[in-house]
């Protein structure tokens, strides 16, 4: 959300560049990227493709049939290939769309002049000539010379490395080049530094490549970002498997060479069995569920700037959740005003107001800033327009002198005015009242009866702040507030109601097994009634001066029992962050400020608010909300087990229907039956398996008890036991149902060809027989699967094509097929269905559920 403005801005700053001018800027120059990985062109895809295993091993198994004299059966697998790029390269081109318009999402947004307005742009779209307006919280977008800077520090240590910021000073604004970064009071802010304190207004002079941050980031480029804790066990499992397959194929190689005496249908043999071996799926299916499952929770207002969330939220043990404008609606209203003992109540029929509470609004006001951004001030504007209109209290003549910022030290900021009809400068403050009390002196006697009265204000579940009055008489301004003789002037509560949908979403976090936490700056009280209301346990509530007093030992004690945290200051939420985790939870966190970014970086899923957070809070963290409401992060979490549950399907039906591949190639050798598998067969299984496992699974519907779930315990592997052993047990009969239904035929008296022809078939009509095995039961009825039927069809139709057009059995070696036999290769199927079943079914102590094995 931008800084505001409203005093940074001097009326005699340049309009900038049209849009015209800008877009005609960008087409020159380019996007204000500091690097940009090169798209990968068609022809660099294909090329990457093909270097994949399977692929050369493809290359292999033709040029043997071609030694051998086979020109169709390598014709045969030169198409396959063919294909098999081509709907790879489609694949690969869909995943890296979805993964653009993430990226453009995530894109920065600046505010700008051009044209003489004020708006918001895409970073990216900045050109050298453009106005930008920078404010406390943001990253400095460009390159640029200052021509406002209105007590303006910068962090510039990852140019200059510098450890403390540097405060800048406007420049002249006919400059044009920028100087080198470090040093106090130079004129130049540059891409890549944080704005730590005030705000300003600079002229671009250097977009992309050309600022001094894109000259390192030529040298990054090579750089890659670690790989996540799932792709990395993906990889490990891969090449576990690859060695394992390279054995198996030497032993197949020695062995067919040995008893057969052909060597090079021995290397065939092989090559067919490692292609069986081989789970190249895995990184696909891997890379599809993430960039889709990206997609998908950016469709309920989540925006994911780090992949990896999408595997930890299935895994989110706690929730820390702010309560202003998370569990709220952030629209605040005045709802009470206490003066001397008076308590007025304000509803919005109200139109005036007492004289004795003027003075107070008043003031308020006059504390304030000008043209409010804060939801607070805006609605003491709101209330002073309708309430003090035609009175002498509303001061559109006097104008802004000094002011004092709230600093964690105090909690209370304060306005000085030049007034036309004073002979002094008014002096208005606003803030906690704590602080107001002690800006007041005043007594104990007195605190303690006015502590009483903001509790009983806060019980109601209002946010309470003090506001008091002073006078200056000097020409100089004293450095700090407590120079000030204040008088104390009231209190007000203001009322920021809980959001409707928010009490059902936390209870569908209780059922999921998540803990909620609520972390508030707001006193005690005022947190218990908001916490009642949305349905967080309130039995327990923690103030930050509590928290002070605890060790790290204590504290991680605490953090077991409290949901409720109250009056925290931004550094005790990264303390709670870490003892939650050394407790053994997995943390979410959500934040929008500069102060709150270590506390997201430290979270296991950082969450910042997209509309009020600040830049560096976004930066820090994994997931944006989109429009800051809690319900979001309830969907996302349900999409993120989603996808982790669809993930887990996909795999166990990949490495099922891998092993009757292997069992396929091995038994025949040992037997002494002819080969019933060839590469041709192994591609025609792989046209299936792949879509089946990224595209199928990616799209099936959610669990209805996906969220009745305790969340998946944090390191269990994706290849778990319970998983292995499902697969193992899907694919053992498979395997099973295929030499059962093999050996039959042979008995019955069918040719090697007619036999083959069936069995395969037979493993057709099982590998789709095990898609819906390992679908969820009842999944049928909640949503149609288009991507499945359009599978089936597809593939039922391409065995009907190789089994019946003469050429491609053949081809394949099949022998003729009548409907009888495909009939008993259905029945065969359905067999198989009903048995891979019974160890989900009858033995729920090994082996879970499918529904059951994500989180």
């Amino acid at each position: 959300m931008p800084a505001d403005f409203s005093r940074a801005v001097p009326n005699h700053l340049p309009d900038g560049l049209s849009d015209a001018e800008a877009a005609a800027l960008l087409a020159r120059v380019g996007p204000n990227i500091l690097f940009a990985e090169p798209r990968r062109t068609l022809w660099r895809l294909t090329r990457e493709i093909l270097r994949e295993p399977m692929f050369l091993l493809l290359l292999v198994a033709g040029s043997i049939y071609l030694l051998l004299g086979d020109v169709r059966e390598a014709l045969l697998l030169l198409g396959f290939v063919l294909v098999v790029v081509m709907m790879t390269v489609l694949q690969e081109r869909r995943t890296e769309r979805v993964l653009e318009t993430l990226r453009e999402l995530a894109s920065p947004r600046a505010v700008v002049r051009r044209a003489g307005e004020q708006k918001i742009v895409v970073a990216t779209e900045l050109v050298p000539g453009d106005i930008v307006l920078i404010g406390e919280g943001d990253r400095v977008p460009a390159d640029g010379m200052l021509l406002v800077a209105n007590e303006l520090s910068l962090d510039e240590s990852q140019l200059s490395g510098e450890s403390v910021p540097v405060r800048k000073l406007a420049g002249l604004a006919g400059a044009a080049r920028v100087g080198d970064p470090g040093g106090d009071d130079t004129p130049f802010a540059y891409a890549g530094s944080l704005v730590v304190q005030g705000q300003g207004v600079m002229r671009v002079c250097a977009t992309g490549k050309e600022t001094e941050l894109g000259k390192i980031g030529r040298m990054l480029g090579g750089i890659e970002q670690p790989a996540s804790p799932l792709q990395l066990e993906t990889r490990h499992a891969v090449r576990r498997l690859a060695v394992y397959g390279l054995v198996l194929c030497l032993g197949v190689l020695v062995l067919y060479g040995l008893t057969r005496g052909n060597w090079l249908n021995g290397l065939l043999a092989g090559i067919t069995l490692a292609m069986g071996i081989l789970p190249q799926e895995f990184p696909v299916i891997l890379t599809v569920f993430m960039a889709l499952g990206a997609r998908r929770i950016a469709q309920v207002g989540v925006l994911t700037r780090r992949l990896n969330a999408i595997e930890t939220l299935g895994q989110t043990s706690v929730l820390c959740v702010d309560k202003t404008g998370t569990l709220t609606h952030n629209r605040m209203a005045v709802r009470r005003l206490y003066v001397d003992g008076r308590l007025q109540v304000i509803d919005d029929t109200l139109t005036t107001l007492d004289e004795p509470y003027h003075e107070l609004l008043e003031y308020l006001i006059l504390a304030s800033e000008i043209d409010p951004i804060d939801p607070m001030e805006r609605a003491f504007h709101r209330l002073g327009n309708s309430c003090l209109a035609g009175t002498e209290h509303l001061r559109p003549d006097w104008a802004l002198t000094q002011e004092y910022e709230l600093t964690p030290q105090l909690q209370a900021m304060s306005h000085g005015w030049t007034a036309p009809d004073r002979d002094y400068y008014p002096v208005a403050s606003k803030g906690a009242p704590e602080a107001v009390f002690d800006l007041c002196h005043l007594s104990e006697a007195q605190c303690a009866q006015l502590m009483h009265e903001v509790e009983a204000l806060a019980e109601q579940g209002l946010r309470v702040l003090a506001v008091a009055k002073a006078r200056h008489d000097g020409a100089e301004w004293p450095s700090h507030q407590h120079d000030f003789e204040f008088e104390f002037l009231g209190l007000v509560g203001l009322a920021d109601p809980v959001r409707a949908e928010v009490p059902d979403a936390i209870a569908q976090c209780r059922q999921a097994g998540v803990r909620l936490v609520m972390i508030t700056g707001d006193y005690p009280v005022t947190a218990r009634a908001v916490a009642r209301q949305a349905g967080i346990d309130d039995g327990m509530v923690v103030s930050g001066e509590m928290l002070e007093q605890l060790d790290d030992a204590a504290l991680c004690s605490v953090v077991r029992e409290a949901c409720v945290f109250a009056r925290v200051r931004p550094h005790q939420k990264l303390r709670l962050v870490e003892a939650l985790k050394a407790n053994g939870e997995v943390v979410a966190m959500t934040g929008d400020g500069v102060n709150d970014a270590p506390a997201l970086r430290a979270a296991h899923i950082g969450i910042a608010m997209g509309r009020r957070g600040t830049q560096i809070a976004r930066e820090a963290a994994a997931l944006v909300l989109l429009d800051d409401n809690f319900t979001a992060i309830v969907d996302a979490m349900r999409q993120g087990r989603r996808s982790y549950d669809n993930l887990v399907k996909a795999v166990t039906y990949v490495i099922a229907v891998h092993l009757p591949m292997i069992g396929l190639t091995i038994v025949p050798l040992l037997v002494g039956w002819p080969l019933l598998l060839a590469p041709a067969h192994v591609v025609f299984l792989e046209l299936v398996i792949d879509p089946v496992g990224s595209i199928v699974f990616e799209n099936e519907t959610a669990h209805p008890g996906l969220m009745r779930r305790p969340p998946r315990p944090a390191g269990e592997p994706l290849f778990s036991r319970r998983l292995l052993a499902r697969s193992l047990w899907q694919g053992s009969v498979l395997l099973a149902g295929v030499l059962v239904l093999y050996t039959g035929a042979v008995l019955l008296g069918a040719g090697a060809d007619e036999a083959r022809s069936m069995a395969f078939l037979t493993l057709v009509m099982g590998n789709l027989a095990l898609v819906f095995r390992n679908r969820d039961p009842g999944a049928h009825r909640r949503e149609r699967n288009h991507a499945l039927w359009w599978v089936i069809g597809i593939t039922l139709g391409m065995l009907l094509l190789v089994t019946q057009l003469k050429p491609l059995a053949a081809l394949f070696r099949f022998g003729p097929v009548t409907a009888w036999q495909y009939l008993y290769c259905f029945f065969a199927a359905a067999g198989i269905y009903l048995l891979a079943g019974l160890l989900r079914n009858g033995r729920r102590g090994v082996v879970v559920d499918a529904e059951q094995g994500g989180g």
